[in-house]
């Protein structure tokens, strides 16, 4: 995919940038720290057609199992999440998951079906409707569009940030929109890691393209991030557009299917980015590009080899140029290629350097290598001069802080 990243403008109003959605975020008591936001929703003027995917873990949280009977159809309106409590492992987990979108469908007036209802946070543990359903219309009586930052508060678990996007492109000519909020910290691995990501638009676009689009752009992004290399039981990314832009309905791949791709591609590789930098305890974002592979599906293991390699995060966080670490994460890597074609380059925005070059080592200025691993985002060029295919992968170096936060999880 030729991805034009100077076809769109970055504007501001996170999810509630596109015209007709609402949002609000408030504390209903299911953290116990009362300065958290711990229950957000979002409402549509009307019913969208919408799309997700979800963790590929065995285990999922019950909101999951709920909103994959709802979007059988492929419509939704209006999202109930809460954060503190993951609502998974519970033999009441759907019967409350359910709930929830029954109470958010009559404060919202909408259908419960047509709810989407998440949730973040500890896993194991009985999550109280009580607080919720206590809370619920206070909650809709402060949805608007400028809720949407306390909405993406009161998904934040160990993240240290909110986080929010939102651009404008062009589709047949017309104006169009894609926002979003997101969460993710920890407990993050290809495959949708531990994340909600809910995201809006205006394009107007069948139900089947828009869940290819979404599967076609998270197997390139969202399934391209690692913190710690544990895959989630809660992930869902889902998008829900009410189809207002004016562009011709989009029904097949054409010129405006891949400008709608490339605008969620932006959309989504923004979160992924910011997501692997606010891994938790994380220091330095670290991206491995992959150039001249045989297979994009080869040049995606390669990547996320590196980028999960737990010896060649913790060398990124001592700053120190180990660059054998990364050779060997690329030769563990499941595959058909020659480790003797390989080269390697470490890059920071502004300056690159070779270590390694046909599998072995080179000469380099180690002082070269400390500045570009001295700044706070790392790149990793590897060029297996085999292909022309490539793959991107996101992920984060590893410090003490990320086994003191998970030390301390619950507490």
């Amino acid at each position: 995919m030729d991805i034009k990243f100077s076809n769109y403008q970055v504007i501001e109003g996170g999810i509630c940038a596109v015209k007709g959605f609402q949002a609000a975020g408030v504390h209903c008591g299911i953290r116990k720290n009362k300065s958290k936001l711990d229950l957000g929703a979002v409402l549509s003027d009307v019913p969208c057609h919408a799309a997700g995917c979800y963790t590929q873990n065995k285990v999922k949280g019950a909101p999951i199992i709920i909103d994959q009977k709802n979007l059988e159809n492929g419509i939704a309106q209006a999202i109930i999440v809460n954060s503190g409590n993951a609502n998974t492992c519970n033999v009441d987990g759907e019967e409350k998951a359910w709930k929830m979108c029954e109470l958010a469908a009559e404060a919202m007036k909408v259908k419960p079906e047509d709810v989407i209802v998440s949730s973040t946070g500890v896993i194991g543990e009985i999550l109280p409707i009580e607080p919720i359903q206590e809370h619920i219309p206070e909650l809709v009586d402060q949805l608007e569009e400028s809720g949407h930052l306390n909405a993406a508060k009161a998904i934040m678990t160990t993240d240290t940030i909110p986080k929010e996007f939102a651009i404008e492109f062009m589709v047949h000519g017309v104006p169009c929109h894609i926002g979003g909020m997101a969460k993710g910290s920890g407990m993050i691995h290809p495959n949708m890691a531990t994340l909600l990501c809910f995201l809006s638009s205006d394009v107007n676009i069948s139900v089947p393209m828009l869940q290819k689009a979404l599967k076609y752009v998270v197997d390139r992004t969202y399934n391209m991030i690692s913190v710690d290399g544990d895959t989630s039981t809660n992930d869902t990314l889902t998008i829900m557009t009410n189809c207002k832009a004016g562009n011709p309905e989009i029904t097949e791949e054409n010129e405006d299917y891949e400008a709608f791709l490339n605008g969620l591609y932006v959309v989504l590789q923004h979160f992924s980015k910011v997501l692997a930098a606010d891994g938790e305890g994380a220091t330095k974002l670290i991206e491995c590009v992959v150039t001249h592979a045989p297979t994009e599906s080869l040049a995606q293991a390669v990547a996320k080899s590196v980028i999960t390699s737990s010896l060649f995060k913790a060398a990124v966080f001592g700053e120190d140029a180990n660059w054998g670490r990364i050779l060997c994460a690329i030769g563990y890597t499941e595959g058909d290629f020659d480790i003797n074609k390989i080269s390697v380059k470490l890059a920071n925005h502004t300056k690159d350097i070779l270590v390694c070059k046909n599998g072995r080592g080179v000469e380099f200025i180690e002082e070269q290598a400390n500045f570009i691993l001295s700044g706070d985002e790392v790149r990793i060029i590897v060029n297996m001069h085999d292909g022309d295919q490539q793959a991107t992968a996101w992920g984060c170096d590893l410090t003490y802080e990320y086994v003191k936060i998970n030390g301390e999880y619950r507490s």
